[in-house]
């Protein structure tokens, strides 16, 4: 059973030959913006397989010479595919490590147990697996005291530098453009320092928090001057999440504002991504300007659609003036005129627009994103959280219940972990007193409610895990205002699906990875109600990852349930919103949504009271999640309308998932 399949949704297929060159002519055209070496892999894990391969092959080098190999390397998840690999070469190859000394780059400070640190992560994904002596491990103590910070520092340093400094250094990126922690700002001769953490930063690492208020305020971070006399760097980035970053590191200038850009100048540096994290690349996003173009529907819809940006004007006024001088003279040798590839891309753009979601019953849907029929059809909205049904989907949903489709929705998780402590002291507080007045003789409900009080308001210290009683009532008030959403959009309580997926119910924000028990509880599901259409979240820049956990569960179920007869007459839409939306080129329906669709929409979002302003998991970003969610609605409206498409107050888009052969 794949487990994985999430890693392996491709929008659109990318030619090799864009980011796997056959020749050196092909990669100076296709490396025209970039400033510095890079290998672009459709996977995270490929890429790691080179970079440890190429740190063994320093690190024999250094035995056969025999010297010690120094190396530098972070916590957090971006080496974990390299450790691993490090670790299986040790177990199954024989390489030994004997003479490596290894620094840890960063620690954050303070602390609160040891368990959160960047070197028990570094402990537990490698050092503990292979033989580097415990002797040769070197890192800063989170726990020393503060006037004490600044001379650690600089014993810290001493250290590195009387082994000559790093002979190899493994980097992750931050959200910044950050390298360690240093931030935007940090000074090119900046040393070992204890440095604040910024609102980006924290969200970074916040994954391994209960609340964004646990997550430590400052760290003790390696300081550039050091990280760039290493010999040798390898700087990983993997994800969406780390695209932007990617391309202002490798096409952007210089400057303090990308700490990571100062890696352009380093003699012996490379940089290691996946697809996704090099998405905003000139040589992926807009690869028309740097080499001959394989084109496909989706790349003349995404060259159009920036075509229209750059010039100002909507698809219809474009000429071929515009196309010659912006690099797209081909799409008109292809096409004959700028009108013709004008028609093309608004019919294409025009037949991604329904009302009907479900498909519009007895019309002609050739031109449709859904089908016909049958009609009506049954439907599951797979929502990870008991809110992101109708944070993103809020109006498609409605949509679909009133054009008279057998609409499900299932509940993944609880989400108890994002009920913050005050939401159950109300609730405690209210059914206490509702005791009190109704069944003052019912001793054991009176102690239990106490008892919850107690632990909540005096007993439980920072990173205590709650009471099974307490999770249940943050999981029950999750699903009540789940159920007052569902009961307002018109579902009967039938329909309701609480999937309570294993995985997550550890009582902490780190779950336990998917299993085998978490996909049969999706399959059982869908197997019982044999839907036309599945709705998934497609949105995996949860910071949490429990998005892409939850997706993972959903398409292993899939895999294997689509060889079934019944299964060939399903669709699966992927959804988004709650974190980002689709880009306009990768958009296959999208349903329009009224100001009043909008309105109720909201009062749906609304019913779910425990994630307004006091949610743990809000993140940095100010807005409640039904202003965001109306924000991406209405900008992606408004790029329809800037295309000359109709104009409406918001649109919900989807893009359909095809199961892997």
């Amino acid at each position: 059973m794949r487990l994985d399949l999430s890693n392996y949704i491709n929008l659109e297929r990318i030619p090799q030959k864009y980011y796997k060159p056959e020749n050196d002519f092909e990669e100076y055209n296709l490396s025209r913006y970039e400033k510095m070496p890079l290998s672009i892999f459709e996977q995270a894990e490929a890429a790691s397989i080179e970079i440890a391969n190429d740190l063994v092959k320093q690190l024999k080098k250094s035995q056969s010479e025999n010297k010690p190999f120094v190396i530098g390397v972070p916590g957090g998840s971006s080496p974990i595919y390299v450790f691993q690999e490090l670790v299986r070469q040790h177990k199954e190859e024989g390489v030994s490590f004997k003479n490596v000394i290894v620094f840890n780059i960063y620690e954050f400070y303070p602390v609160p147990e040891p368990s959160l640190t960047s070197l028990y992560s570094i402990r537990e994904m490698f050092l503990n697996h292979v033989d580097i002596d415990p002797e040769n491990v070197h890192s800063i103590d989170p726990s020393i005291e503060k006037d004490l910070i600044a001379s650690k520092c600089e014993e810290f340093e001493q250290t590195l530098h009387s082994f000559g400094g790093m002979d190899y250094l493994l980097l992750g990126l931050g959200s910044k453009g950050n390298i360690s922690f240093n931030m935007p700002g940090s000074n090119l001769h900046s040393q070992t320092r204890l440095v604040i953490l910024d609102g980006d930063s924290r969200r970074d690492i916040a994954s391994r928090y209960d609340t964004l208020e646990k997550v430590p305020v400052s760290a003790i971070t390696m300081g550039m001057a050091d990280l760039m006399a290493a010999k040798k760097i390898a700087l990983m980035a993997w994800g969406e999440q780390k695209a932007e970053s990617i391309e202002k590191m490798i096409e952007g200038g210089v400057t303090e504002a990308v700490p990571a850009s100062v890696l352009q100048t380093h003699p012996d540096a490379e940089a290691y991504v996946d697809l996704d994290a090099a998405h905003f690349l000139t040589r992926l996003s807009k690869p028309w300007l740097v080499t001959n173009c394989d084109w496909t529907n989706k790349l003349i819809r995404r060259a159009i659609v920036w075509l229209c940006d750059v010039v100002k004007k909507p698809i219809l006024k474009l000429t071929n003036k515009d196309y010659n001088e912006n690099g797209l003279s081909e799409l008109v040798a292809l096409y004959g005129s700028a009108y013709n590839v004008n028609i093309k891309i608004f019919n294409d753009l025009q037949h991604t627009i329904t009302g009907w979601p479900g498909g519009k019953p007895n019309a002609d849907d050739t031109n449709r994103p859904e089908r016909a029929a049958p009609y009506p059809k049954r439907v599951i909205i797979f929502s990870p959280h008991p809110d992101d049904d109708v944070i993103s989907m809020g109006g498609t949903f409605q949509r679909l219940v009133n054009q008279g489709h057998d609409v499900h929705v299932a509940y993944q998780t609880s989400g108890n972990i994002a009920v913050g402590d005050e939401e159950v002291i109300r609730y405690a507080s209210v059914f206490k007193h509702f005791l009190k007045e109704f069944d003052a003789d019912n001793v054991k409900a009176k102690e239990q409610t106490n008892e919850i009080l107690k632990f909540l308001m005096k007993d439980k210290a920072g990173d205590d895990i709650d009471t099974s009683e307490v999770r249940y009532l943050k999981g029950r008030i999750r699903r009540e205002e789940a159920m007052s959403a569902v009961r307002y959009v018109g579902i009967p309580a039938s329909n309701v699906h609480y999937l309570d997926l294993p995985f997550y119910e550890t009582g902490k924000v780190k779950k336990d990875p998917i299993s085998i028990k978490d996909v049969e509880i999706v399959k059982d599901l869908i197997e019982s109600i044999k839907p036309h259409q599945i709705y998934v979240a497609g949105d995996l820049a949860d910071p949490h990852g429990t998005h892409k956990v939850c997706l993972d569960a959903i398409l292993a179920a899939i895999d294997v349930l689509k060889t079934e007869e019944w299964y060939s007459d399903c669709r699966v839409w992927m959804y988004r919103g709650a974190w980002a939306e689709w880009e306009i080129d990768h958009i296959e329906m999208a349903v329009p949504i009224s100001p009043e669709e909008l309105r109720s929409k909201r009062n749906s979002i609304l019913r779910h009271q425990s994630q307004m302003e006091s949610a743990p998991f809000l993140g940095d970003d100010e807005r409640l999640f039904w202003q965001r969610s109306e924000e991406r609605n209405r900008a992606t409206a408004d790029m329809y309308d800037k295309l000359g498409l109709a104009s409406y107050e918001a649109i919900e888009a989807f893009v359909e998932y095809k199961p892997i052969g």
